[in-house]
């Protein structure tokens, strides 16, 4: 405290027009937008022409921005519900059991996806604790099977929900740029499957080190980043872009029959979810900074990246104890094991070619008689890969380029076809194939002969002219 005394008195006015005339902290060019999308029409009609000017853009500009950002912050301010920190501390596994218990009372599906449900909406309490946002992916084979009733249930128990359908690539990365939201998109199926732009920017929110994306803003084209962090949940029929499936927690649903009953969520008693969304948020703030520090022992079972996804859930069912760490750790098996992953279409073809290798006993084959093997079986995809035709030897190229194998000329019984040596697979079959299925490969085929798998001399021809 500042005391005034005898001839310091006439500078007292002084100090305080300088303290009040002190500058405030220079606002973001974001915090700009977010402040002045806040405002009421008559608001922002009598600052705009003025801030438009601090900006250095035109005023239609501005007002454009405003209305992009008002689409995705509709009252900003009061878009998500206000949650109190439960007043008393919370018992991690008490509380992960609850929630579990009301997921079962709502929903039917497996217990693994039960489990996971419960430690994902956990989960998103500790998004400022974690490295990795895996993305919930909730799905089924057919409509009526509970996917937007779990969506929903979710959403009441999350940190921040917003519920958004059919949302634009620019809308997802301002709004989390804005407010941090927990994501909830409905109805992925119906706009998300062709919309490469929106699946680069999902991609790019996994972990927290690359969630960023750079886009150009104002008059000016300046280059400007937003964020991409946060939690994202996402629904529809079947399954998603191999990339965004390759980051989620997959969490099934299935039809209920008659002799299974759930309660109706729309009937649900507002205060269950009000109450434990209130103790997710005690214990989140009581315990993030042990979530931080957790480094949970990963089933070696998981690949490398399902490792990554179900690392921020694991370490919270390790924290909280009791059964929840070998309860969530049967789940990751049972969705994201090895025997559960699906594998791209890539290496789809490797596997099928390794089965072509290994029944034949080749060293070597033919591009005319890899693609009559490929194609003999109607339940495959090669036989209507191109468009309803049988894959092209120059398909078939550029498929097996990607794991950097090429076709060359080889020789069989005194002729050179074009064709594949079963060497240049090794390598990508013991990278890309499940080690179960990989781990007898040898160098050498046990019947290795040129005289095996000859090509006629017709199909020969036929192929020739593709020269691959």
């Amino acid at each position: 405290m500042i005391y005034f005394q005898g001839a310091d008195m006439h500078n007292k006015e002084a100090v305080q027009l300088a303290i009040s005339s002190a500058q405030k902290p220079k606002e973001t060019q974001t915090e700009v937008i977010t402040r002045l999308a806040s405002l009421s029409a008559l608001e922002y009609d009598r600052v705009r022409d003025h801030e438009a000017k601090a900006l250095g853009v035109r005023v239609s500009v501005l007002d454009k921005e405003i209305s992009l950002t008002r689409q995705v912050t509709p009252q900003s301010f009061d878009m998500f519900p206000t949650i109190q920190p439960w007043e008393n501390p919370v018992d991690g596994a008490e509380l992960l059991t609850e929630i579990y218990n009301t997921i079962k009372r709502f929903i039917v599906c497996d217990d693994k996806t039960v489990v996971a449900t419960t430690l994902w909406i956990a989960f998103t309490w500790f998004i400022d604790n974690v490295q990795v946002a895996p993305l919930a992916v909730i799905t089924a084979p057919e409509k009526r099977c509970g996917k937007s009733q779990l969506l929903d249930l979710i959403g009441r128990l999350s940190r921040r929900p917003l519920v958004a359908s059919n949302i634009s690539p620019s809308a997802v990365y301002r709004v989390i740029e804005a407010q941090s939201p927990t994501l909830l998109i409905d109805e992925a199926d119906a706009f998300l499957r062709d919309n490469e732009e929106i699946r680069g920017i999902l991609n790019s929110g996994h972990t927290r080190q690359s969630a960023y994306v750079i886009r150009v803003v104002g008059e000016d084209y300046e280059p400007q980043q937003f964020s991409t962090w946060g939690a994202k949940a996402i629904s529809g029929i079947g399954t998603l872009a191999d990339t965004l499936m390759d980051r989620s927690i997959v969490l099934e649903l299935r039809r209920k029959l008659k002799h299974e009953n759930v309660e109706r969520l729309r009937h649900a008693d507002k205060w269950l979810f009000k109450r434990l969304a209130s103790k997710l948020a005690r214990y989140a703030d009581d315990n993030g900074l042990a979530i931080e520090s957790s480094r949970p022992i990963l089933p070696e079972e998981l690949n490398d990246r399902a490792q990554d996804n179900w690392e921020p859930l694991l370490a919270i069912a390790d924290y909280v104890g009791g059964e929840w760490p070998q309860r969530a750790r049967d789940a990751a098996l049972g969705i994201s094991g090895i025997e559960h992953d699906s594998a791209s279409l890539s290496t789809e073809l490797l596997m099928d070619i390794k089965e072509i290798f290994d029944t034949k006993g080749c060293s070597r084959m033919s591009t005319a008689d890899l693609i009559d093997e490929l194609t003999a079986d109607d339940m495959k995809p090669w036989a209507t890969y191109n468009k309803g035709k049988p894959i092209t030897p120059r398909q078939l190229a550029k498929r097996l380029g990607e794991f950097g194998i090429k076709p060359q000329t080889i020789r069989m019984s005194g002729r050179t076809p074009k064709g594949f040596m079963l060497d240049a697979f090794q390598d990508a079959f013991k990278r890309y194939i499940p080690s179960d299925d990989s781990s007898h490969l040898s160098a050498t085929p046990q019947h290795d002969s040129n005289n095996l798998c000859i090509e006629p001399v017709s199909n020969v021809a036929d192929y020739s002219r593709d020269n691959t």
